[in-house]
């Protein structure tokens, strides 16, 4: 029974739709008219059925929408770290010229070379922060180094093998940075302490110091060149001072090694000294003096 009035179902909806083909194909006023009348009949009543394809198709679009707006998010955060780098090196040039404005025949420094490597890995951990670089040794990449990420100082070589390399933080526990504030001039140490904000100890006058100054490195003990970007003065909740880091520690993809040529050394005494006295000689002089 179910399927003979299956099959008579199935054979009514099919007259029906040809007799809708064959309605909609017929060219004629009158037929027109009945076509019209049929339209305003039937597709009001369906406007609950367009309802979540509209939805669907808004949604669609704004996705679309939401896609190229990430997309542009994307670019100009691009564009704003290029900007900063440029707006650093541009400070950098600023204040090297004012100190060479009153100067004459100066011979500038030759400029420090680096190597570009690809972060391997982080061993970032609650004890130890550092990366490893997929250059070494054969690079010329050399033990103490220091690391830049194009916008600033990253931290520095610990440990370099043949063609690896690996990279302590300046967040790191065992980090210590000398660095120096600007304008005001305060020297400073850089104490890494597991945060993503190094501490700032040793500080002469701490009122001197505003927060959003920049901190640059001041050179001391020689391991570090000087006038490197660090980042910017900070203060956490209880007060102390701190460093909002300029490099991108979560988006460490490619870290610039340092490499400085070494310095000429001068083997022994000008001749405005003169080459030292014979012992005989030195007895002499010192009873004379003695005398």
């Amino acid at each position: 029974m179910w399927r003979s009035l299956r099959r008579v179902m199935l054979a009514a909806i099919c007259l029906v739709f040809l007799a809708l083909f064959v309605l909609w194909r017929i060219e004629s006023p009158r037929v027109e008219q009945l076509r019209m009348a049929i339209i305003d009949r039937l597709v009001p009543s369906f406007e609950w059925t367009l309802v979540p394809v509209t939805a669907f198709t808004r949604m669609v679009a704004d996705f679309r929408e939401l896609d190229r707006v990430y997309e542009q998010n994307r670019e100009l955060r691009r564009e704003l770290q290029s900007m900063q780098g440029w707006r650093e090196a541009a400070l950098q040039l600023e204040e090297t010229n004012a100190r060479l404005r009153a100067l004459n025949n100066v011979r500038l420094s030759p400029r420090i070379s680096f190597i570009t490597g690809e972060v391997l890995t982080d061993s970032g951990s609650p004890f130890r922060q550092s990366v490893l670089l997929n250059i070494g040794r054969i690079d010329g990449v050399a033990d103490g180094s220091a690391t830049v990420d194009g916008l600033g100082l990253v931290g520095r070589i610990s440990g370099v093998g043949e063609r690896t390399a690996r990279v302590v933080l300046l967040t790191d526990i065992n980090s210590r940075v000398p660095v120096v504030i600007r304008p005001s001039g305060q020297r400073a140490l850089l104490t890494g302490d597991n945060t993503n904000a190094p501490r700032l100890e040793f500080i002469d006058n701490p009122e001197d110091v505003r927060p959003g100054d920049r901190v640059v490195t001041s050179g001391d003990g020689g391991v570090f060149p000087s006038d490197l970007l660090v980042g910017s003065i900070a203060l956490d909740p209880e007060g102390r001072l701190r460093t909002r880091l300029a490099a991108e520690y979560n988006r460490l993809e490619f870290i610039r090694v340092l490499r400085q040529s070494p310095g000429e050394v001068i083997p022994g005494t000008g001749d405005l000294i003169g080459p030292p006295l014979p012992p005989m000689a030195q007895e002499q002089a010192g009873e004379a003096v003695t005398q």
